[in-house]
């Protein structure tokens, strides 16, 4: 890094999150950026970075930024009085992908200590693409779309990790995934999440956009997570839905009705069956041959029960027909936390069935994220 002041590259994508309030689900595309405008959205990326690099302006003297002209960084350091070097031009105001790529390049090829970007994970991907493995970058969260890890939790986390760089204090490194949803399939209510890659990120636990182990999650970004996860997951098979708001949440990015405190049974994205009684269940589980049904539950009540509380519907004939195998158990990593080392509880009304499923069980925390847990009967 520099010995003197800290350099920092700045990209903007300026439509980032113009989408959003037009429930558009995304900005990725210039015809869904002025469909979102003739509908009255407005750009709100620049409001973001302003958010986040106000932080700074006591330290403005020990920061020197390299950006790009007008809205894709100049606009908002020049308002803010930062010291900064032009080094890109977009040739048309109505940026694009290649704009940020070319931003990119040219902004590392001046030795930047970090690069900021402001946008959502379709800016991550466009930053990814063109990046040194090594050089240190950080997410201004400013888009529709945020499943990538390498984003602040908000613009002012962001710059208090940008502030504790320039005080000097001691930071880990880490790398973090890149993501993104196809959004064409997002606005008929299906979610298929992939990851591209990991880009290097400052290690602020409480700062930095928690999908893995150790840090503090955001509910809303960690289910949109786990509810990607399951839905790739799916093949052909019958989903058994369980109750609970993690479980809620998949429904949701499903586009489908949920019964928060029932059971619901799902295929091929549609609902076969809202708010199902044991019998009911049972009907239509017993015709679907062994393996083609996934049992989607999560951790019920302050306990952690998975089975006995709020689902008496997943009976032990259902649950043996289903198989412990084809159990997919999703829950947050501050949930599990919560329980400080205690395993789950299963209270099925069979103490055989009971005994049969405890053990170790992996459970699906985040997109492509799991880890292991401990299933114990009620004594």
């Amino acid at each position: 890094m520099s010995t003197s002041r800290l350099v920092v590259g700045l990209i903007i994508n300026p439509f980032a999150g113009v989408g959003g309030s037009v429930a558009l689900k995304g900005s990725d595309g210039k015809a869904t950026r002025e469909q979102a405008l003739k509908l009255g959205a407005t750009p709100k990326a620049q409001q973001r970075v302003t958010q986040a690099l106000t932080l700074l302006q006591p330290q403005q003297e020990a920061l020197e930024f390299v950006t790009c002209s007008g809205a894709m960084g100049a606009d908002v350091l020049r308002q803010l009085g930062f010291s900064y070097r032009t080094v890109f031009t977009p040739a048309d105001t109505e940026t694009s992908a290649q704009d940020t790529q070319q931003a990119v390049a040219a902004i590392q090829a001046e030795g930047v200590d970090l690069l900021l970007f402001a946008g959502g994970d379709g800016t991550a991907r466009d930053v990814y693409e063109v990046i040194d493995d090594e050089q240190l970058v950080l997410g201004i969260p400013a888009g529709v779309k945020i499943h990538s890890g390498v984003y602040a939790v908000s613009p002012k986390a962001a710059g208090r990790v940008v502030e504790r760089i320039v005080r000097g204090e001691l930071s880990s490194l880490k790398r973090a995934d890149v993501m993104d949803i196809d959004e064409a399939l997002f606005r008929q209510g299906t979610v298929k999440a992939r990851r591209y890659g990991d880009m290097l990120i400052p290690a602020e636990l409480e700062y930095v956009q928690a999908v893995k182990m150790g840090g503090i999650e955001s509910d809303e970004l960690v289910l949109a997570d786990i509810a990607a996860e399951v839905i790739e997951r799916v093949d052909d098979e019958y989903l058994v839905m369980g109750s609970g708001s993690t479980v809620a949440a998949v429904m949701e990015e499903m586009g489908l009705e949920n019964t928060l405190l029932g059971v619901d049974l799902v295929h091929d994205q549609q609902l076969l069956g809202s708010d199902l009684t044991e019998q009911q269940l049972y009907q239509q589980v017993a015709n679907i041959e062994p393996g083609k049904v996934k049992l989607v539950i999560t951790v019920i009540g302050g306990q952690g029960h998975v089975l006995g509380r709020g689902n008496q519907q997943l009976s032990p004939r259902i649950l043996r027909h289903i198989g412990r195998e084809n159990v997919w158990l999703v829950a947050t990593k501050s949930k599990l936390e919560s329980l400080q080392g205690r395993p789950l509880l299963l209270d099925s009304g069979d103490e055989t069935l009971d005994q049969e499923w405890s053990g170790l069980i992996a459970v699906i925390t985040g997109y492509h994220d799991e880890v292991l847990v401990r299933l114990q009967g009620v004594a």
